[in-house]
């Protein structure tokens, strides 16, 4: 998918999910966009998995416990009703399991820093915490410029609707 596609597409999804647990929606997307291949995965397209996110943990009110494997012998990956819930889920994991990350997220430098050298990146399935870190500082700074003229548009489309954030 072209760039500036996938964050037109994924970009409500992201500022929803980032107000409601403080993170911000620019290190969302660049986190999508590493994790779909810009939304080309087959985890993303089959089963609305935009993170990687294994099916480990308990289910919550965004995934329900279904689960499949890619291939024989793969880790376990959540399945989604939809993209949403992934993007919700994905930000619940980030706040409740990576609070620090998660509060740094206003500065792609820290956080990329923080999260690549966290458990939620592991070398044993083939990351490299080094480039991880890397492509996610490089691909913020591609997507905020675009992100914010997009936010700026939305902003003089529709009035913002006052709600409440998650804890």
């Amino acid at each position: 998918m072209e760039i500036s596609v996938f964050i037109r597409k994924y970009a409500p999804l992201a500022g929803e999910a980032g107000w409601a647990f403080r993170i911000d929606p620019v290190v969302i997307l660049a986190q999508a966009a590493i994790e779909t291949g810009w939304g080309e995965s087959t985890l993303c397209r089959e089963y609305h998995n935009f993170f990687g996110i294994t099916a480990y943990g308990l289910p919550n009110v965004w995934w329900t416990g279904r689960w499949t494997e890619l291939s024989p012998r793969s880790l376990r990956f959540r399945i989604y009703p939809d993209d949403k819930c992934s993007f919700m889920d994905y930000c619940r994991l980030l706040r409740s399991a990576y609070p620090r990350a998660a509060d740094m997220s206003a500065n792609p430098t820290a956080f990329a820093k923080e999260i690549a050298y966290s458990p939620y990146i592991s070398e044993l399935n083939g990351d490299n915490r080094e480039r991880y870190r890397e492509t996610l500082v490089q691909l913020c700074h591609e997507i905020e410029p675009i992100y914010s003229s997009l936010k700026l548009s939305l902003i003089h489309i529709s009035e913002p609707t006052r709600r409440t954030p998650i804890s």
